[in-house]
């Protein structure tokens, strides 16, 4: 962008288009010989050939000699219309960018498995990995369990007795410990749902593709079918061609 000028949004673009079809009509009308129906803020009709400057946005009716309607030019948009522009450009964007990341995953997808059963195989992998990760934590869990048990054991039978400061600091240690893997283990259980539902939602997915693609093989089949059953076209000149020929 050069330096002065500025970025038209939606709405000032489609300004700048009523201004300047008003323009354009200008000078088709002056050329035919016509001339302009439209009114003024007072609610005044008027015939001219030319539209006042402070009317052009105003919209207006090209006529031609006979006065009859050629063109009719749209005033240009309201706040409140040009609001409605840019809601729709905005939304018609974030379709399009939707649809543009739906065609990516879909390609991903379809390249990524050739069958519905590499998706089962994916899937009972994924799930075998986390559900490993989940045993190994429980199985450390159990035995930082046990050794709380032991430490808060060993506490209890001083009694009335100072406690030194190392088993307390153990013992601190092996609840921070606990309380970490037991959200980590949380964590990993959620993890191993969703892990299952993008699979089921994948080879869902994957299943409408096929349905999808075999829809359109089978309307295209028919279009070429129907296209080479139609009689051939006559060709202009031949029979002519044909009968001047004949002795």
């Amino acid at each position: 962008m050069k330096p002065g000028e500025s970025k038209l949004s939606a709405s000032g673009w489609a300004s700048a288009i009523a201004v300047l079809g008003l323009v354009c009509a200008a000078g088709t009308a002056a050329a035919a010989g016509g001339m302009y129906k439209w009114t003024d803020d007072q609610g005044v009709v008027h015939y001219t050939d030319r539209i006042p400057p402070e009317s052009v946005s105003k919209g207006a009716t090209v006529l031609d000699k006979q006065g009859r309607s050629v063109k009719t030019i749209d005033p240009a948009p309201t706040a409140e219309q040009r609001k409605a522009i840019e809601a729709e450009a905005e939304r018609q964007r974030d379709v399009a960018k939707a649809n543009a990341e739906q065609a990516r995953r879909d390609r991903a997808l379809t390249q990524s498995f050739s069958s519905e059963a590499e998706i089962d195989v994916a899937r009972a992998r994924a799930v075998s990995t986390m559900e490993a990760q989940l045993t190994t934590i429980g199985a450390y869990i159990a035995d930082m369990t046990r050794r709380k048990q032991e430490l808060e054991k060993r506490k209890a039978g001083y009694g009335a007795k100072p406690v030194p400061a190392s088993l307390d600091t153990e013992l601190s240690s092996v609840t921070e410990e606990l309380a970490r893997q037991n959200a980590l283990l949380a964590q990993k259980k959620e993890a191993l749902a969703a892990v299952g539902k993008k699979y089921d939602a994948d080879k869902k997915r994957w299943q409408e593709i096929k349905i999808e693609q075999e829809e359109a093989a089978e309307r295209q089949r028919a279009a070429d079918a129907q296209k080479a059953s139609a009689p051939p076209a006559p060709v202009r000149g031949r029979s002519a061609a044909a009968s001047t020929s004949k002795p």
